[in-house]
């Protein structure tokens, strides 16, 4: 009869055990997670971090996630923060998360779209992700930049700022002389374009500014360097083979090509032109449709540009 009645009490405790696992599994967690706090903070962001949102991506001080959006804005306040290592946790109530956290993960165009969003030093030129499944996300950040080029660099933009930007005078004319003097002090850099020619930093600000080179990488950093300098609110906007500003002047979004106003010509001569300086998207693809096909739903402010 003992053995009877134990046999029952056993089988009654798997059934509990069994109908109440997860319950039981997510009380674990929560315990565990409770003793390891080290979801990070935006105490440590840098001189670099842009404190205001576009309609793609928003910055967010709440780093527990409730939907794919929330991921994405975490993902975005990270790199835009200049920390090298973020960690947050995906809560009990969101069954997806970590789902959503790999599917972002593994979406190198996404991620780089949200890399177009934050200034150029904090930009990344690879990212790693790691989750376990406590919900903890780690995102690993390398920066595009060393601090090395960044101190070079900001003292050569500083000098050239006193030159080209002149206080009182309109942010198109000062947008407009620093336009004029990357393009005439920067040659397009085929050699890396056409063969992956390593010989100059032409994909990113130092090619332009030291080196005289420059692909659209390059160009677009170095103007973005000067918009940051003029305090225009500024992003990166990109289509599968191609790279260019967007810039907010006098209320609206306009496109900012230099590598296009820097065409390359059989005659190896230096052409500076203005066909791609603050245009609107419909001037735009009346000028050239195949490298600035761009996702509207990412770069949305350019709908009424």
């Amino acid at each position: 009869m003992k053995n009877f009645i134990l046999f029952i009490i056993t089988v009654i405790i798997i059934g509990v055990l069994y109908f109440y696992h997860q319950d039981l599994q997510k009380a674990y967690y929560s315990i565990l997670r409770s003793f390891r706090d080290d979801t990070s903070t935006l105490e440590n962001k840098n001189e670099y971090y842009r404190d205001y949102d576009f309609n793609f991506v928003q910055t967010t001080d709440d780093f527990s996630p409730e939907s794919s959006q929330d991921i994405l804005n975490i993902f975005y306040t990270a790199i835009n923060s200049g920390m090298e290592d973020f960690t947050f946790y995906c809560p009990d109530t969101y069954t997806d998360c970590l789902t959503e956290v790999e599917t972002l993960a593994n979406n190198q165009e996404m991620l780089s779209d949200i890399n177009n969003f934050v200034h150029p030093y904090n930009g990344f030129y690879h990212i790693e992700t790691q989750y376990d499944s406590l919900g903890k996300v780690q995102i690993h950040i390398q920066k595009s930049y060393s601090d090395e080029q960044i101190e070079q660099i900001n003292n050569k933009v500083e000098q050239l700022s006193q030159q080209l930007i002149i206080p009182g005078d309109t942010d198109i004319n000062n947008i407009l002389r620093v336009h004029d003097y990357i393009i005439n002090h920067t040659v397009y850099d085929s050699a890396r374009s056409d063969y992956g020619d390593t010989t100059y930093q032409s994909d990113i600000a130092y090619g332009p500014l030291f080196q005289g080179y420059g692909i659209c990488g390059g160009y677009t950093d170095a103007m973005q360097l000067f918009l940051e300098k003029l305090g225009v609110k500024n992003y990166k906007v990109s289509s599968d083979e191609h790279v260019w500003n967007a810039v907010f002047i006098n209320n609206r979004w306009l496109h900012l090509d230099l590598t296009w106003d820097d065409p390359v010509t059989s005659t190896g001569e230096n052409i500076l032109d203005h066909k791609f300086f603050l245009i609107d998207t419909l001037t735009l693809l009346n000028l050239e449709k195949t490298e600035h096909q761009f996702n509207i739903d990412v770069y949305s402010e350019l709908k009424e540009a």
